[in-house]
């Protein structure tokens, strides 16, 4: 098997050496080495690409967005962001999403050496999941390869007590999938509410990007928000959001970790199977399992269901497992979700 070749970009030494360590202890990975600021970088890079960058933000010389910016015209690469920024300043690590960082890790600007030592499982699964991104390459089961599932006609709204709502769960790639979806929705559309993997303190920032590019009104979820026509409701980050009983409110709670995750798109899918019977699921890109019990739940409870198709996902992890339960009635390219939403908010106001 091929290993992942991993070059490290950080001005402290300190975090040079323990990402080395860690990255040299997986088998799967290749350290290439490091550099102390995007200058030094792009010297080695010279004499060997790497898969994968793990990049720092504040940097001399040049900083770490202004790298990303060069490298996403230039040359796009898999990036993790690894940064004390990212902890304090949520506008620059979307931006460094928006540019193609496929994961984030906050380092404290204290004892950084002990939380990356403590952090070795939660660093190799950043690298290796950015690289799935990067590639196109994904971990979906043989059954999501040669068993698609049923093809149904358009959406058509179901006899049920709900005025509609659209639940929606993203994970890797998510950031530029939802502000394709959102972008292209009329403001009059029905309530959403969107569980998208994220950190806490940056979905309310997502939440505020989300806004300025779409007509429809985007914030993050407080509890007991109500659900309005033409709101979409961000989960925060390191809470879940469901549902509540009358499908007027949402319920934001901490709870456990759900498939990895708080916030879960699970908890979210399962309380509007629960609560909402003839709402529309959507599950977009995303590395892992999460949502795709869930979106069975929804089908089940008479939900219309749909997921992303491969070829336009980030990672085809979370869509490839909903489409191998057979959770998704429909398989859609991320350019035809917007319109399917609307289909779907035309039939329920009839």
């Amino acid at each position: 098997m091929k290993k992942i070749k991993v070059l490290v970009v950080d001005d402290s030494a300190v975090v040079r050496e323990v990402l080395g360590k860690t990255i040299s202890g997986d088998p799967e990975l290749h350290y290439l080495g490091s550099a102390s600021d995007p200058i030094f970088a792009m010297q080695k890079m010279e004499k060997e690409w790497p898969d994968v960058l793990v990049l720092d933000i504040e940097m001399p010389r040049m900083d770490g967005i202004t790298f990303l910016r060069k490298l996403s015209r230039e040359s796009p690469l898999p990036v993790v962001i690894c940064s004390s920024v990212a902890e304090k300043d949520a506008a620059v690590t979307l931006e460094a999403l928006s540019l193609g960082a496929a994961e984030i890790i906050t380092k404290p600007r204290l004892g950084v050496k002990d939380f990356l030592t403590e952090s070795e499982t939660l660093m190799r699964d950043a690298i290796k999941a950015a690289f799935l991104a990067g590639s196109g390459k994904s971990r979906e089961s043989p059954a999501a390869r040669t068993s698609p599932p049923e093809q149904r006609p358009p959406l058509k709204a179901q006899e049920s007590g709900t005025s509609g709502l659209v639940a929606i769960g993203a994970s890797t790639g998510g950031i530029h999938a939802l502000e394709t979806i959102l972008s292209a929705l009329p403001e009059v559309c029905p309530p959403i509410l969107i569980v998208q993997h994220m950190p806490e303190r940056f979905t309310r920032a997502f939440a505020n990007r989300l806004n300025s590019v779409a007509s429809l009104r985007t914030k993050e979820a407080e509890d007991g928000t109500r659900l309005e026509p033409g709101l979409a409701l961000i989960a925060p980050g390191n809470f879940h959001m469901q549902l509540g009983p009358g499908q007027q409110k949402v319920q934001i709670f901490q709870g456990e970790l759900v498939n990895r995750h708080r916030p879960s798109v699970d908890v979210l899918f399962k309380s509007v199977a629960k609560y909402a019977p003839g709402s529309l699921g959507i599950l977009l890109t995303g590395m892992g399992d999460d949502g795709a019990a869930g979106l069975l739940s929804m089908r089940k409870a008479g939900c219309r269901t749909i997921a992303q198709d491969r070829a336009t996902s980030v990672v085809y992890g979370m869509p490839a497992e909903a489409a191998r339960l057979g959770a998704a009635e429909r398989i859609l390219p991320l350019e035809e979700m917007a319109r399917a939403i609307q289909e779907y908010g035309a039939q329920k106001r009839k």
